[in-house]
């Protein structure tokens, strides 16, 4: 960070100019759903250019864009997805779906228990793989059509993948979100993880009984179709995710952990015959194929990484002309006095940046480095907690509304599995009732209000105030 401030045409209203055509565009292209990763580039890219013109020193606003694309979190980040992309995609790829329906069709569950295996089931593949967006088009054309043949509720049903995926964004220490609200506020993946443990599967469980409650009352019919799916040695591959949260809860760099869990993934993969020798990686026969599932991982997480970059920069540039301290100044001027109403700031502030943009974890990286993390350390809270404040609130809100790219992909599977089978779908305005965010809501402002779950810097049990 430069001691020298950012001089901006304008002072306060000119540093503003970036951010606010940041958002302007996200909202714009979010609500005419047509929102993603890439699209996103270029109202980041429009934002750094108007900005240009509002700077008074053109060398020092460049000079600031780029110490953001550099910034050490954000590389570690950057790796980070890049390991997380490539097992998500050896988990998928070693017939990690097919495993889980195996899992939920043997057991005979039907009706309301088998919405909950599906929220199981859901859970645990995104917890596996760390995309919620690919937990919803991966298991719904087979765990749709297939709860709504068992007896399911068709919208409970539809929740449940999603309530699922939310789960896992959350939780997985392979979820973008996760790396990305661990690392902005320097917490290890192993303190994060064993500390939001709890307030994950308080949320999970709360959302259980509600589908275990509600999530019947269809009538069961055989479906032959989804019968021939069924292969149990794909849940060999959760083999892989065992390793990777050991390894995360030992301590190792998750970086590290990720290298071993796509090791693992790769050899199961191998040895029970969904992943070829060569399906990690060959010479492909033309040039401009794919060199394989390694590649295919990183050609996935590509969109979110360069996005992720120009998000840095737009936030640095906000840092530097004074704007975020200046923000900072009068929430804890006027606004935040006390320990709790700086865990609602956070939280609050995280939701809002969490409903204009389309994606959840540039959401964190607009607000982590710059406003939760100083605030968080003037009140003494753990890196770890802080942390869990940013990553929960941003698995609330956001997994409801359809403008955000998992809703509308999950929409969208849902839509697609029921016109394959001549069955109806829900409403895309079910996503408001999803259990697991309203749930996982109220567990984070009961932890904020009684104190539970939190911790201190220096001592957790240090006094808190009122």
């Amino acid at each position: 960070m430069q001691d020298k401030t950012l001089r901006m045409y304008g002072g306060i209203w000119g540093g503003l100019v970036p951010i606010s055509v940041l958002v302007i565009t996200l909202v714009w292209l979010s609500v005419a759903q047509r929102g993603g990763t890439k699209p996103f580039w270029a109202c980041a890219w429009l934002a750094l250019v108007c900005g240009l013109f509002f700077a008074r020193d053109k060398a020092d606003y460049c000079k600031a864009a780029m110490r953001g694309i550099g910034d050490t979190t954000g590389i570690v980040v950057v790796t980070a997805w890049l390991f997380a992309g490539v097992f998500g995609k050896v988990m998928a790829a070693g017939g990690l779906v097919n495993g889980l329906l195996w899992l939920g069709m043997t057991t005979g569950a039907q009706g309301a228990i088998f919405t909950v295996t599906v929220f199981l089931m859901a859970m645990l593949f995104a917890l596996g793989t760390g995309t919620s967006t690919g937990t919803c088009i991966a298991l719904t054309p087979a765990l749709y059509p297939a709860g709504y043949f068992l007896g399911s509720d068709p919208v409970l049903l539809a929740l449940a993948i999603l309530s699922g995926a939310a789960f896992g964004d959350n939780l997985a220490p392979v979820s973008d979100t996760t790396i990305v609200s661990a690392y902005t506020q320097g917490a290890t993946m192993r303190e994060v993880v064993r500390s939001r443990f709890p307030l994950a599967l308080s949320a999970a469980c709360i959302a259980a009984t509600i589908f275990l409650i509600f999530g019947g009352g269809g009538e069961a019919k055989a479906l032959p179709e989804i019968d021939a799916a069924l292969n149990p040695a794909g849940l060999g591959m959760l083999v892989a995710l065992v390793v990777v949260v050991i390894a995360a809860l030992r301590g190792r760099h998750i970086i590290e952990a990720l290298i071993y869990g796509n090791i693992t993934a790769a050899v199961i993969g191998i040895i029970i015959g969904t992943i070829k020798p060569g399906g990690m990686f060959s010479i492909p026969e033309k040039a401009g194929a794919s060199t394989g599932i390694i590649q295919a991982g990183i050609e996935g997480v590509v969109g979110a990484i360069i996005f992720a970059i120009m998000i840095l920069a737009v936030t640095q540039i906000l840092v530097e002309c004074g704007i975020m301290n200046k923000i900072l100044a009068f929430a804890q001027k006027s606004v935040v006095a006390t320990v709790r109403q700086a865990e609602l700031f956070i939280v609050g502030l995280t939701i809002l940046a969490s409903i204009p943009i389309s994606a959840n974890a540039p959401a964190e990286l607009l607000v982590g480095p710059s406003l939760v993390r100083p605030m968080g350390e003037k009140f003494r809270l753990a890196a770890a907690r802080r942390a869990n404040l940013m990553d929960c609130a941003v698995c609330t809100i956001f997994f409801t509304l359809p403008w955000h790219i998992v809703v509308a992909s999950w929409y969208g599977a849902i839509v697609n599995a029921a016109e394959t089978y001549g069955i109806t779908a829900p409403p895309i305005s079910s996503a408001l009732y999803n259990p697991y965010s309203w749930a996982l809501l109220s567990v984070l402002l009961f932890s904020i209000s009684t104190g539970w779950n939190r911790r201190f810097a220096e001592s957790d049990g240090a006094p808190e105030s009122a």
